[in-house]
């Protein structure tokens, strides 16, 4: 008979962990899968962006047509803060409180979501303001946005995919 040996056979060794090969071909795994996965996440954020500044072009549409119809005499709003809330006491034609205090935070200038919106009206023959352009760009071109979009007192939304947009680009679908 032979001597059983105590601890068993040497082939049947524990592992103590992972070997090199194993994780470098788990780290390989998860590049890859990164690498197909960031590019989605960009876009989808460009898109998010560009549906929040076409909805916030929307708004300020909504809110210079409240606007003009509430203070004729005075005709569409010449700053983002006269469309926004007031900050004490109640509504007037320099605080309207028909937008938010993001949208209407700025003077002819305020930044939402990756765009920058800007406005500008013209007077009449009175000191009314009797139109208003809003051009949202992207505030960094290729990573917050791609396209650009445009609006006025006609209320459409235009869009160009190169440069600024302006009242004679094509109407956004």
């Amino acid at each position: 008979m032979s001597a059983v040996r105590k601890g068993g056979n040497s082939m049947q060794r524990k592992k103590q962990g992972f070997s090199l090969i194993e994780l470098l071909i788990v780290v390989a795994i998860i590049l890859i899968i990164a690498a197909i996965a960031i590019p989605n996440l960009l876009r989808s954020r460009i898109a998010a962006n560009e549906a929040s500044a076409v909805g916030s072009l929307r708004t300020y549409n909504t809110a210079e047509i409240t606007y003009i119809s509430t203070y004729p005499t005075v005709g569409y709003a010449s700053a983002f803060s006269a469309l926004g809330p007031p900050s004490s006491g109640g509504v007037t034609s320099a605080a309207a409180g028909l937008i938010d205090n993001v949208l209407g935070s700025g003077t002819t200038s305020a930044s939402k979501e990756g765009y920058i919106f800007t406005l500008a009206t013209t007077t009449g023959g009175t000191t009314a303001n009797v139109t208003y352009t809003i051009v949202a760009n992207a505030a960094a071109e290729g990573s917050t946005g791609q396209r650009y979009f445009f609006t006025d007192n006609s209320a459409v939304i235009r869009v160009n995919n190169t440069a600024t947009a302006t009242a004679n680009d094509v109407p956004l679908q």
